[in-house]
């Protein structure tokens, strides 16, 4: 684990809401908060945990949790799991005395249902209600949230704006009976008048987020939200992560041949690199200062924790088989790749497309692969393995994965990269160490 040993992560805790296969816990783990509850409603989701060795609690157990610590190899070792619905855990009232550091999570947001005479009312299955009562009922110091880019669009932004404010004032609770609107209002003239005490208030900043600026093999555009109590004076501005990665950067780093170079162990890697610089734009005239983004082949290759340790290649009797290749759990061939208009593969090149939650990525051919060798299979293409998949969103090799492939795969769908959560989860660590003063 990352850090773990620091003087600056002595303490730390965090809860983690809708955690999925884990992606964001981890994430928020590796940066040094240990986790004090987490919960999940999906049985493959829940599975997966539990093989990673989260630890079942019962919802209405109000005991205070130990800390989970996890340890390579076991890596949700000793997290306190609370299984179920959400709206089944009676309160969250007994981990205020706790403390909690960070309250996470990605809550789905199904906001509007447009049935009827078309009036948008809020569905059923938007979580961030119960994102807002576990702050009322834990005071967290701060609070990590991550979802899809779409609440930006026009349609949504009015909703997704009254989000921001109601997390900015989680104790002010709606109206029975009223509508969001109404709610609304009240908060804006709240907020207007500057009247609320600042430990009954959060400092609410969203940033849109290509996962690939972040280091992640992946163009994948998100929104995080980032909260503080604003009684701790928070500087955030002063350790917001800003991207470290750039598509530039990498077009820099093919013409120079640096990124060549690290792949020049692969078969053929001559006239790869003359087929694919054929089809690049201009080289920049000056790099930009930041590291290249990440491609397919450098996850597969192995990147951070998975650095030196390539998978091995997939061959065409494991695809026609489905067998386990090289010992890497995961690593398994699958028939029946397809490309066709409007169904474009990953480049081995570029960052990988955006992982989504289907069986295979469909629509869009999000696992799909096109390979080095164009007679594979007499298609050249072929299904991206899970652990490959799992590489690019940033999953160690020794995080296991629960159920059939599908499941698997929309686990990973659904799930934030590691390196992703990782990046931000550090960011507020410092930021609250800078107010408390933490060394």
């Amino acid at each position: 684990m990352s850090d773990q040993g620091k003087p600056s992560a002595r303490g730390r805790t965090a809860v983690e809401l809708f955690a999925g296969g884990g992606g964001l816990a981890m994430g928020v783990h590796n940066a040094g908060f240990s986790p004090l509850l987490v919960n999940e409603f999906a049985k493959r989701a829940l599975e997966t945990l539990r093989e990673n060795g989260a630890e079942p609690r019962d919802a209405e157990d109000t005991s205070m949790p130990r800390p989970g610590k996890g340890r390579p190899g076991l890596r949700a070792a000793g997290w306190p799991l609370v299984p179920g619905d959400v709206r089944g855990i009676p309160s969250f009232q007994f981990l205020k005395d706790a403390e909690v550091d960070v309250l996470a999570g990605g809550p789905p947001c199904q906001p509007f249902s447009l049935g009827g005479v078309h009036k948008g009312t809020e569905d059923e299955r938007n979580m961030f209600p119960q994102m807002f009562r576990a702050i009322r009922e834990m005071r967290p110091k701060a609070v990590i949230c991550e979802n899809v880019r779409g609440l930006l669009r026009p349609s949504f932004r009015p909703y997704f704006e009254y989000i921001l404010r109601e997390m900015s004032l989680p104790f002010v609770q709606r109206a029975e009976g009223a509508t969001w609107e109404e709610h609304d209002e009240v908060l804006r003239k709240l907020l207007a008048e500057g009247s609320t005490e600042p430990s009954e208030r959060y400092d609410v900043t969203y940033i849109p987020v290509n996962a690939a600026n972040y280091g992640v093999p992946q163009v994948r555009h998100r929104v995080i939200i980032i909260a503080f109590r604003a009684d701790l004076g928070v500087d955030w501005e002063k350790y917001k992560p800003e991207p470290g990665f750039s598509e530039a950067a990498l077009l820099f780093s093919m013409h120079d041949g640096t990124y060549w170079k690290r792949h020049n162990e692969v078969p053929g890697i001559d006239a790869i690199r003359e087929r694919v610089m054929a089809n690049l734009p201009p080289v920049p005239l000056l790099p930009d200062g930041l590291q290249p983004w990440r491609t397919l082949r450098d996850a597969i290759a192995g990147i951070d924790e998975n650095e030196g340790k390539p998978l091995p290649r997939v061959p065409l009797e494991a695809v026609q088989s489905r067998l386990e290749v090289g010992g890497f759990a995961d690593h398994v061939g699958w028939p029946g790749a397809r490309v066709y208009v409007g169904h474009t593969p990953n480049e081995l090149d570029r960052p990988a497309k955006t992982v989504k939650a289907g069986v295979h990525g469909v629509p869009g051919g999000e696992s799909v692969l096109r390979l080095d060798d164009p007679t594979f299979d007499g298609s050249g293409y072929r299904y991206m393995t899970v652990r490959e998949t799992a590489r690019v969103m940033t999953f160690p090799d020794d995080w296991s994965l629960a159920g059939p492939r599908g499941e698997k795969m929309r686990q990973l769908g659904n799930a934030v990269p590691v390196k992703l959560g990782e990046t931000f989860a550090r960011a507020v660590r410092a930021a609250l160490d800078d107010a408390e003063g933490r060394t």
